[in-house]
């Protein structure tokens, strides 16, 4: 049975840092692509950031280039997510999601066919 167990999240003040991760089993985590997706409060799911099973393309979504920052250890089938200078409009419920291929889409659109059950980000003074 596919697992993925985000933990990490809280709240935090503006310009603060969490790290999120992911506990995936079930599957061979090496062998697919993640990404992170969040649902702010109200609103619908937005895409974060994405990994290849390598580890070594990463892509983000405008609003968190330079801050957020995705990983993974394979060793450890984890999947990371670092996010310094937290703001506001960050505050959200942080999924984890695993991808149906190895790669990051060249289009952007991602096939994902397991998800976690999320984790709450709360960034507030």
């Amino acid at each position: 049975e596919v697992q993925l167990v985000e933990s990490g999240g809280g709240s935090v003040q503006p310009g603060g840092s969490l790290r999120l991760s992911c506990a995936a089993s079930g599957f061979t985590f090496s062998s697919y692509a993640m990404s992170w997706v969040r649902r702010a409060p109200g609103q619908g799911l937005e895409w974060v950031s994405g990994i290849n099973s390598r580890g070594d393309t990463t892509t983000y979504t405008d609003s968190v280039k330079g801050r957020f920052t995705i990983s993974r250890d394979n060793a450890k089938n984890t999947l990371y997510l670092q996010m310094n200078s937290l703001k506001p409009e960050d505050t959200a419920v942080y999924y984890c999601a695993k991808d149906q291929t190895p790669d990051v889409p060249a289009d952007g659109v991602y096939e994902y066919d397991y998800w976690g059950q999320g984790t709450r980000v709360a960034v507030s003074s």
